[in-house]
C-alpha cells in the first residue's frame, strides 16, 4: 500500500494573505453575517444577502422555490447628470445560481430584484468576522466597495449575540468631475405580505416594520434597517400592488430619481410584497470617499419548537393559563429577547454604541490575524467561527447555549450539543468560555438520571430529558475531559465542587456499564460518534476512557479525594498496559472484535437461531460478527482522547510513543493527495474525485469487514483537523499542514462555501477541530488554575505571533528571540510561571506578573 506523503514546504508556507474570490470561485461563497444564537443573514460572492435564517431555523437558497417571494435585502447606485444609470450594488448572478439544477424552475423567483441591472463584477475577501466586497463596472465613475460584520467580541457574549447585520458601504470617485448620486438600501417585511404586517418610520434613521399578530406567535416579530450615519430618505412601505408590483415601482423610482418617501401607511393598502427603503443623497468630488454604515436589525422572540423532553413535560409551562382566545406563551424564548423588546431596540443600541462594537470587532480580528501562521491555517481557524453565528447554535433566555450538530436547508439537523460532536469543537471554551461552562451543566446536571447515564442529546428547552436510548461512550467520557478543561481555563474551585460529583457518578457509570471487569478498557457494547456501537475493546474509545480517568483523578486530588483518585490512576494504568499488550501492532492501536465473552448476550443469542434458512444479513453476521466494526482497520480517530488530553493538559498514561506511531500511520494510511480511485458508496461529497482528503479508516493489512462501520470511507473536516493538531503537537508538522491546505483546497468557493464545512448538515460543529491549530502551532496552553503558560513554537520564524484568549482576556502572545511579549486586547493575564521551549531546549521562568490590555509585558528567556 502505497504511504502518504506531506505536501512541499512551498505549498505549505501558504501564500501573503488570505484569498479573493470572484467569477466561478464565488458561486459558492456566503458568509453568515449573525450573532450567537440569534440567526444570521449571509453575505454571498456577489455582494447580494442569501439565507436569511433570522427565525431560530435554518433557511437555505438549498431550498426549491415556488409561487412565492423570500426575504430580500438590497442595495442600489443611482448615478445622477446628463447620462444617469442607476445599479443594483451587486455583481452579475452567476449562471449556475440561476439554472440551479431545476430547483429555481420558476425562472428564478426570490427575492424580486434580482433581474435588476448590476454590477459587471465583484471580489470577494473574507477575513471572518469581516466579510469585503469590491465592485466594478466601467460604466460606474465610483469605487464602490462593501464591509459587512456582525459585533464578535471575545468573552463579550452579549454584543457577540446581537441580532444584526452591520453594513458599511463605502464610494470613491474615481473620476475627475463631481460626481451626485443617491444610494439606497431596501429590506422586504419579514411577513411579506401578511395582513397582520405593519411598517413604520424611525425618525432620522429607517424603517422599521413590525407585526401585529397575538403576542405568543411565532410570527410576532420585527425587523429594522436604519443608517447609523447621515439623515436619509424614508419609504416607510412599498407600493403594495399584485404580482411583481412593488419591485417595478421601486426601481422605476429609483433609476428615475424620483424616490418618494412615505410613513409606512396610507391607512388602505394592506396586501402584496411588503418593505421599506432608506436614500441618501451623496456628491463627491474627485478623490473623495464616503461610508455609509447601514444596519439590518431582526426579532423573533418566541420559539416552540422543542427536542428530547420527558412526555409530561412537552405542555408545561409555570406562566399563568392564556385567556380563551389567546395562544399559550412559547415553549422558551432567545437570549436576545431577554436584553431587547423588539428589533428597534437593537437597531438603536447598536447606533448608540456602533462606534465601540465596531472598533472591539475589528481589535479582534487584527489580533488574530497577526498571527504568523500559513494563509491557509488562518483561513481554517477564522471561517469555522462563523459556525458560532450560524443557526447550528441555538441560546436561550437564560444565557444558556444549546446546539444542534449542523443545519439541513429548512431545520436544524441532528439536536441537543450532541456531546460527541462537540467533543470536537474548541473554539467556544476559548472565545466564550461562559458559554462553553454551560454545556457541562447541561450534560452532567441536566442530561444525567440517578444512574449516571447521560443522554447525548439535551432537552430543550432546559430540562430533564428521556433516557431511552444508549449513552455515548466518547461523549459522557469527553465531557469529563471538558470540565478539566474548562476548570483550567476560569479556575472556578466552587463550580467545580459542584460539578465534581455528578461526573464521577458519570465516570461510575462508564465503568459499570462498558468495563465491568475492571480491565480499564471499554469492553461492553459501546456507542460513539459513528452512530453505532463497537463491541470488544477498541483504541479509539479507551483513549477516551484513559484520558477521562486521569482527568477525573487530577480534579480528585485538587479537592482532597486521593482514595477515589488512586482508584481512577490505578483503573488508567492498567487500561494503558492493556492497550498496549493486546491492542497495537507496531504501527497503531485496533479493536478486538468481541461478542461471546461479554456480560450483554443480545448478539450471541440473535446468530444462535441462524440457519440455513436465515436471511443473508443473518448469514452474514453469523460468519463475521457484528457489522459496523472496524476490527484491524486503522481508525483516523484512533488515539483521539490522548489528543484532547495533551491539549487540555491532562497527564494520560497512554504510550506516548505508540500514540506518536499512531499518528503516523493514520496520515501515511488514510491520507489521499487524490481520491479518484477511493470507492465510496457512503455520502462522497464531502471529497471526492481528485480532491486530497483524510478518510476516517483503512485497513492496511486486509480484513476490512464486509459492512465496516459506517461512514468509513468517507472524509470529515473535523476530523482532519484533529488529527493534524495532533500531529503538530507530537511533532509532525507538515503532516499536519498537509492535512489543513487539503481541507481548506476543497472549500474554494467554486465547489464548496469556503464558510460552510458541513458533515450531516450545514456549518458543523465537529469542524471547530481548527480552533485548536492556534495552540499546537504554538505549543501554547494557560492553565489560571496555576497561572501557568505554555509556549513552544512548532514553526520556525524569527518572530512568532499567535492569537491568545482565554478566561480573562485575549490579545497575542509572541516569541521574538530572547523575549516572550504578551499584547492583550482586552483584559488581563496573571502569570506565576512561564515555560518556553524552543530549538529543543526548554526555560521555565518563574514571575509574578499581570499582563493588561494596552501595556505590553516582556518577560526575558533565558537558560
Amino acid at each position: 500500500m502505497k504511504k502518504a506523503v506531506p505536501y512541499p514546504s512551498e505549498i505549505l508556507k501558504g501564500e501573503k494573505s488570505q484569498r479573493c474570490f470572484s467569477g466561478a470561485n464565488a458561486i459558492q461563497v456566503a458568509m453568515p453575517i449573525g450573532g450567537i444564537g440569534a440567526g444570521c443573514i449571509c453575505l454571498n460572492g456577489s455582494g447580494g444577502f442569501q439565507d436569511f435564517s433570522i427565525r431560530g431555523k435554518p433557511l437555505t437558497s438549498a431550498a426549491p422555490d415556488g409561487h412565492r417571494y423570500i426575504d430580500a435585502a438590497f442595495a442600489a447606485l443611482h448615478i445622477k447628470g446628463d447620462n444617469p444609470i442607476t445599479r443594483i450594488i451587486e455583481s452579475t448572478l452567476p449562471k449556475e445560481k440561476i439554472y440551479s439544477f431545476g430547483l429555481k424552475a420558476q425562472g428564478f423567483r426570490q427575492g424580486g430584484h434580482e433581474g435588476l441591472p448590476r454590477f459587471e463584477n465583484a471580489e470577494f475577501k473574507g477575513e471572518y468576522p469581516f466579510g469585503h466586497v469590491r465592485f466594478s463596472d466601467p460604466k460606474i465613475p465610483l469605487n464602490v466597495s462593501l464591509k459587512a460584520f456582525n459585533p464578535f467580541i471575545p468573552r463579550d457574549d452579549k454584543n457577540s449575540s446581537i441580532p444584526c447585520a452591520i453594513l458599511e458601504y463605502t464610494f470613491e470617485n474615481r473620476s475627475v468631475r463631481k460626481i451626485d448620486f443617491e444610494f439606497s438600501f431596501h429590506l422586504s417585511h419579514p411577513l411579506g405580505g401578511h395582513p397582520s404586517a405593519r411598517n413604520s418610520v424611525i425618525p432620522n434613521a429607517g424603517v422599521f416594520l413590525s407585526s401585529q399578530d397575538n403576542i405568543n406567535s411565532e410570527n410576532f416579530c420585527s425587523a429594522s434597517l436604519i443608517a447609523l450615519s447621515h439623515k436619509p430618505r424614508i419609504k416607510g412601505m412599498w407600493f403594495r400592488g399584485g404580482w411583481f408590483d412593488s419591485i417595478s415601482v421601486l426601481w422605476r423610482e429609483l433609476s428615475t430619481g424620483s424616490f418618494k418617501t412615505n410613513g409606512g401607511s396610507n391607512g388602505v393598502d394592506t396586501t402584496g410584497h411588503n418593505g421599506g427603503s432608506i436614500l441618501i443623497e451623496g456628491s463627491l468630488r474627485p478623490k473623495a470617499s464616503v461610508t455609509y454604515p447601514i444596519v439590518i436589525t431582526w426579532y423573533f422572540p418566541n420559539r416552540n419548537e422543542t427536542f428530547g423532553l420527558p412526555p409530561e413535560d412537552k405542555s408545561k409551562c409555570a406562566c399563568a393559563p392564556p385567556a380563551e382566545g389567546e395562544l399559550p406563551p412559547p415553549q422558551w424564548r432567545p437570549f436576545y429577547a431577554s436584553q431587547w423588546g423588539d428589533a428597534r431596540e437593537v437597531a438603536l443600541y447598536v447606533k448608540r454604541y456602533y462606534r465601540s462594537l465596531r472598533d472591539r470587532t475589528q481589535a479582534f480580528h487584527d489580533a488574530l490575524f497577526s498571527s504568523t501562521l500559513p494563509s491557509y491555517v488562518l483561513d481554517a481557524v477564522s471561517s469555522n467561527l462563523a459556525i458560532i453565528k450560524s443557526p447550528t447554535v441555538l441560546r436561550q433566555a437564560n444565557g444558556n447555549m444549546w446546539a444542534f450538530e449542523g443545519c439541513m436547508c429548512d431545520k436544524g439537523c441532528c439536536p441537543g450539543s450532541c456531546t460527541h460532536v462537540w467533543n470536537y469543537a474548541q473554539a467556544v471554551p476559548h472565545l466564550f468560555p461562559q458559554l462553553e461552562r454551560t454545556l457541562r451543566e447541561q450534560e452532567l446536571v441536566r442530561s444525567m438520571d440517578d444512574r449516571g447515564h447521560i443522554t447525548f442529546r439535551a432537552a430543550l428547552p432546559d430540562g430533564p430529558t428521556t433516557h431511552q436510548f444508549h449513552a455515548a461512550s466518547d461523549g459522557q467520557l469527553g465531557g469529563i475531559m471538558k470540565l478539566y478543561r474548562d476548570w483550567q481555563i476560569s479556575a472556578d474551585r466552587d463550580w467545580l465542587e459542584r460539578l465534581y460529583p455528578p461526573a464521577k457518578k458519570s465516570m461510575n457509570y462508564c465503568i459499570e456499564a462498558w468495563d465491568p471487569n475492571r480491565l480499564g478498557v471499554l469492553v461492553e457494547p459501546h456507542h460513539n460518534t459513528y452512530d453505532i456501537e463497537f463491541w470488544g475493546p477498541d483504541g479509539m474509545c479507551s483513549s477516551f476512557y484513559l484520558a477521562a480517568l486521569a482527568a477525573l483523578s487530577q480534579m480528585g486530588r485538587e479537592l482532597g479525594f486521593t482514595e477515589e483518585a488512586e482508584f481512577y490512576d490505578d483503573l488508567s494504568r492498567r487500561g494503558a498496559k492493556y492497550l498496549d499488550d493486546h491492542l497495537f501492532n507496531g504501527e497503531y492501536y485496533f479493536q478486538e472484535v468481541l461478542y461471546d465473552k461479554l456480560r450483554d448476550k443480545s448478539f450471541l443469542d440473535m446468530i444462535s437461531k441462524v440457519d440455513a434458512k436465515s436471511s443473508e444479513v443473518m448469514q452474514l453476521l453469523k460468519r463475521e460478527g457484528p457489522k459496523y466494526q472496524y476490527g484491524i482497520g486503522c481508525i483516523s480517530d484512533g488515539v483521539i482522547g490522548a489528543w484532547m488530553a495533551k491539549i487540555y493538559g491532562i497527564d494520560t498514561p497512554q504510550n506516548a510513543e505508540h500514540v506518536r506511531r499512531n499518528l503516523q500511520a493514520i496520515f501515511e494510511y488514510n491520507f489521499r493527495d487524490d481520491l479518484f480511485e477511493h470507492a465510496n458508496p457512503q455520502r462522497p461529497g464531502y471529497a471526492l474525485g481528485h480532491e486530497p482528503g483524510l478518510l476516517l479508516c483503512t485497513w492496511p493489512n486486509g480484513g476490512r469487514p464486509t459492512l465496516p462501520f459506517v461512514y468509513s470511507d468517507e472524509v470529515w473536516t473535523g476530523i482532519e483537523y484533529q488529527v493534524a493538531s495532533h500531529l503538530i503537537e507530537e511533532g509532525f508538522v507538515d503532516e499536519g499542514l498537509t492535512l489543513v491546505r487539503a481541507v481548506r483546497q476543497r472549500y474554494d468557493g467554486h465547489v464548496r462555501n469556503p464558510w460552510n464545512e458541513y458533515e450531516c448538515g450545514s456549518y458543523y460543529a465537529r469542524a471547530m477541530a481548527s480552533y485548536s491549530l492556534l495552540g499546537s502551532l504554538a505549543g501554547m496552553r494557560y492553565s489560571k488554575v496555576t497561572k501557568t503558560l505554555w509556549f513552544a513554537p512548532k514553526l520556525q520564524r524569527r518572530s512568532f505571533r499567535v492569537f491568545f484568549s482565554g478566561a480573562d482576556g485575549y490579545g497575542v502572545i509572541s516569541l521574538d528571540g530572547d523575549q516572550l511579549k504578551i499584547e492583550l486586547t482586552e483584559g488581563h493575564l496573571s502569570l506565576e510561571r512561564v515555560v518556553v521551549t524552543r530549538k529543543g531546549k526548554t526555560f521555565e521562568v518563574r514571575c509574578k506578573k499581570v499582563a493588561k490590555a494596552g501595556k505590553p509585558l516582556s518577560i526575558p528567556i533565558r537558560s
